[in-house]
């Protein structure tokens, strides 16, 4: 059961001084000898759910018109209270399971207040005390290590302010105001920026795995903010420095990589490193000071007193558990004890962590889930070779992306069924692959391959034999080579023999048939 708690137990403030580091076996990284980096990082997801956090109005994506999803609420008129979107709730929960953190039986949410023009109460709801998940761990299975998690937290997004330079002025859309976000924080537990991408990239796979987020750092539902520091090896924990608002892996890696020489530098030449807040410039690859500790504003956080305590009871962290769909580490264990490679599985699971995300958990058809549709009764590495090699392969030559695939589970069945039981060539199989991409044709390809003419000859041999003839007096001086002993000029002969049967005929009884007539 999901309630609100009656009455509003203040809760006690508390800083939590930084976490030293993991004990980890330190590896000198050639790029700083000497030096050991740390990295922790603070992951803001949109959660993808239809409504806001706090009130009844529609998300928004990039193509909504500006201020049209925007209640008295988001607007913060006087006398609008909150109304917490329990959908918000179920994602929170599902995430935290997913990182196999504890979720918390009561959690609480406060105000930060600080002025922007895109933050129309002058204060943010967040859950910075009392989050809603504790102690959570999201395991990397390239880089061998477990990045923990400190806690997961539910709080409002806020507006979009951009400026025209034209009238220099400022235009705000609240569109984006009060949309759920989950702050993710991680311990410093990370130590390159290779492993830090590789925790973002996992995190994403993970929240598209339950549907919680689409991860979408390019549109800005997925945004990190980096705390980087560097030591002496043996030394104590360096000062930090926090990168805001880093929009994709790439850059993340980059002002990593940047901040960490900027602060070695500093230290080989005796200055310290200053605690402060600090943006990052694409163009010049380098980050710049934005605010230090003395300059950072004083959020003032207390108690939301419109929002009681939120009560979460046991049994509804059970029902969301046995609902929890299958998570990334489990796919690729289930795919691997099927018989598939590292590598096939690898390429499924990067595509499926682009499939599409549906709202308030709906899960979108991915490349997995079409795996094992297809290859119910089929022999797995055949139907993954089809996808992987010939479908995806197609797929990307069009660039087209396979959430645009117009293959059905049916059709792509049928397909290896005729390829596998011999009916039609894999070369035929492959043409009729392209037809149905080209012509978005709903037929099965057993009628494909009949309106084609692609079915396979079962004659008595006739037609074999009048096609390779025909090849032979095609192609005479190659025929002569063959005869004289030069067997590896026979494809080429070969090769006018598929032509002229369209693929219908197996290429081995093509070359046991032109070796029987040049040799007899």
């Amino acid at each position: 059961m999901l309630v609100y708690g009656r009455a509003r137990l203040l809760t006690r403030a508390h800083v939590l001084a930084r976490s030293a580091h993991t004990a980890r076996t330190y590896k000198e990284d050639p790029r700083w000898p000497g030096w050991e980096l740390v990295v922790g990082i603070e992951v803001h997801a949109q959660i993808k759910s239809r409504r806001k956090l706090f009130s009844e109005a529609l998300t928004s994506d990039l193509t909504t018109p500006p201020n049209t999803h925007v209640s008295a609420f988001d607007a913060a008129f006087p006398g609008t209270l909150p109304r917490l979107n329990p959908k918000c709730v179920e994602l929170a929960v599902r995430t935290a399971i997913a990182l196999n953190a504890d979720v918390q039986r009561r959690s609480a949410f406060d105000r930060k207040h600080y002025f922007y023009a895109d933050l129309p109460s002058g204060y943010q709801i967040t859950q910075q005390y009392a989050p809603i998940a504790r102690n959570g761990q999201l395991r990397l299975e390239k880089d061998g290590i477990v990045v923990h998690i400190k806690q997961v937290q539910l709080e409002q997004d806020t507006g979009k302010s951009t400026f025209l330079p034209r009238n220099r002025l400022t235009a705000i859309d609240l569109n984006r105001a009060g949309m759920g976000l989950m702050e993710i924080v991680s311990e410093p537990d990370m130590r390159s920026p290779e492993e830090a991408a590789s925790y973002v990239r996992g995190l994403q796979a993970l929240l598209r795995s339950v549907g919680s987020s689409d991860g979408n750092m390019e549109q800005g539902s997925l945004r990190c903010d980096v705390n980087v520091s560097v030591n002496r090896i043996g030394g104590p924990p360096g000062t930090r420095c926090e990168i805001k608002n880093l929009n994709s892996v790439k850059n993340m890696m980059v002002a990593i990589t940047c901040e960490t020489f900027r602060q070695i530098a500093l230290l080989e030449r005796g200055i310290p490193v200053t605690q402060e807040t600090r943006g990052f410039d694409e163009e010049k690859a380098e980050t710049y000071s934005l605010r230090s500790k003395e300059d950072a504003p004083d959020y003032r956080y207390m108690p939301d007193p419109n929002i009681p305590p939120l009560l979460i009871d046991q049994h509804y962290i059970d029902a969301i558990r046995r609902r929890m769909p299958e998570l990334p580490d489990a796919t690729r264990t289930r795919l691997l004890d099927q018989g598939l490679s590292q590598r096939d599985v690898e390429v499924l699971m990067d595509v499926d962590s682009g499939r599409e995300v549906g709202y308030d958990g709906e899960l979108g058809r991915g490349a997995v889930a079409y795996f094992d549709q297809v290859s119910q009764g089929r022999d797995p590495k055949a139907v993954v070779n089809w996808i992987t090699h010939e479908l995806l392969g197609q797929l990307a030559f069009r660039h087209e992306t396979f959430k645009e695939n117009p293959i059905s589970v049916e059709q792509m069945g049928n397909l290896i069924d005729l390829v596998q039981s011999q009916k039609v060539t894999g070369t035929s199989g492959k043409t009729i692959l392209r037809h149905i991409l080209d012509t978005r044709t709903p037929d099965m390809p057993s009628k494909i391959a009949e309106d084609l003419q692609l079915v396979l000859v079962s004659d008595d041999g006739t037609s074999l034999e009048n096609w390779c003839r025909d090849a032979i007096a095609a192609l005479p001086e190659e025929a002569e080579a063959v005869r004289q002993g030069n067997v590896n000029v026979v494809n080429k002969i070969i090769g006018r023999v598929m032509k002229a049967s369209r693929g219908t005929a197996k290429a081995q009884d093509v070359r046991a048939m032109l070796l029987k007539l040049l040799q007899a």
